[in-house]
């Protein structure tokens, strides 16, 4: 599996119905994201499954229309840097965003998947019901579009791969702006497995990393999160 980096623009970037989907946090790991395909809660999880908590209440976990699986994976590296703030409801702890503009980079893993597939798996992140196609339209000219101000309410997209666009999730914030909290175990697990099969890297490579991440740093160490990859 290679690692690509996206290409900046988007121009000739294919059929607006495929897109690669950027994973940067738990998504990354193919279970998880099966869990947002075919309305499933993860191994972990504090939630009851089948169902997300949001301020307005609970509302279910659908999935995806189309349950395919992702056409292909690949290992991405993203201008941009990872890090982990707010409190999860599924997870309890930090949950994981990008800022794409703090210069960094920020591996991941991309999905090669229909414009409705990620419209989908989105909005669920998005605590919106399922359903309706994103407008993806000023996210590949202008490379951001704010749908809305909550959580992975911004979509970003940082190029494109085989004249495919490239698409994201994340907050409309800078990491600096918000107070970072540590992820909890079960949800950097998730991140941890997902890297490492996607990069090749070694349990230390893949705990060096996500241990320097801001709102992980101080609290989780490389040894720690190495740990967590020990039956895995």
């Amino acid at each position: 599996m290679s690692v690509e980096r996206p290409r900046s623009g988007t121009e000739g970037a294919g059929p607006p119905e495929s897109v690669w989907y950027a994973a940067y946090g738990s998504n990354a790991d193919p279970d998880r994201l099966c869990c947002y395909l075919t309305g499933d809660t993860p191994d972990g999880a504090v939630a009851t499954p089948g169902t997300i908590s949001s301020d307005s209440g609970r509302q279910p976990v659908r999935g995806c229309r189309d349950r395919t699986p992702p056409a292909r994976s690949i290992g991405i590296v993203l201008p941009g840097v990872l890090y982990f703030a707010t409190e999860s409801a599924i997870w309890t702890g930090g949950r994981a965003f990008y800022d794409p503009a703090t210069p960094a980079e920020t591996p991941a893993r991309a999905y090669l998947l229909t414009r409705g597939q990620f419209s989908d798996i989105a909005t669920q992140e998005m605590y919106r019901p399922p359903g309706t196609d994103l407008d993806l339209t000023e996210a590949l000219r202008t490379g951001r579009s704010r749908i809305g101000p909550g959580r992975y309410e911004t979509l970003v997209c940082p190029g494109s791969h085989e004249g495919v666009p490239i698409v994201t999730c994340t907050a409309d914030r800078r990491w600096r702006d918000v107070p970072g909290n540590p992820p909890a175990p079960a949800y950097l697990r998730r991140i941890a497995i997902g890297l490492r099969a996607a990069h090749r890297w070694s349990d230390s490579e893949t705990a060096a990393y996500l241990a320097t991440r801001p709102g992980a740093a101080g609290h989780w160490t490389p040894r720690m999160v190495a740990e967590l990859l020990r039956d895995y």
